[in-house]
């Protein structure tokens, strides 16, 4: 229990950038569910869709400090050659 009034403020800052952060951070990990979801699925279509949606939440995420710029180059990376190799295939 703070003893003190800027801790108390303190306290309740952090708890309300947890919460943001805790959002943004969830949002993430389920855009990169689904289109790892869709990959094995195998829908092309979907795919497409869901690529650029997905780099944007991760651009997003960078902007917001949830992540690190090269934490998401390898994400976007990695995902975009995944996407590529199973539109390939279903060509």
């Amino acid at each position: 229990m703070p003893n003190k009034v800027s801790a108390e403020k303190r306290d309740r800052q952090n708890e309300r950038r947890n919460t943001i952060n805790r959002r943004n951070r969830s949002r993430l990990r389920t855009q990169i569910k689904k289109l790892r979801a869709a990959l094995k699925g195998n829908a092309v279509e979907q795919l497409k869709a869901l690529l650029p949606e997905t780099f944007s939440v991760i651009d997003k995420s960078v902007h917001k400090g949830i992540i690190h710029r090269n934490t998401a180059a390898r994400y976007k990376s990695r995902l975009a050659h995944h996407v590529g190799a199973a539109i390939a295939k279903a060509a």
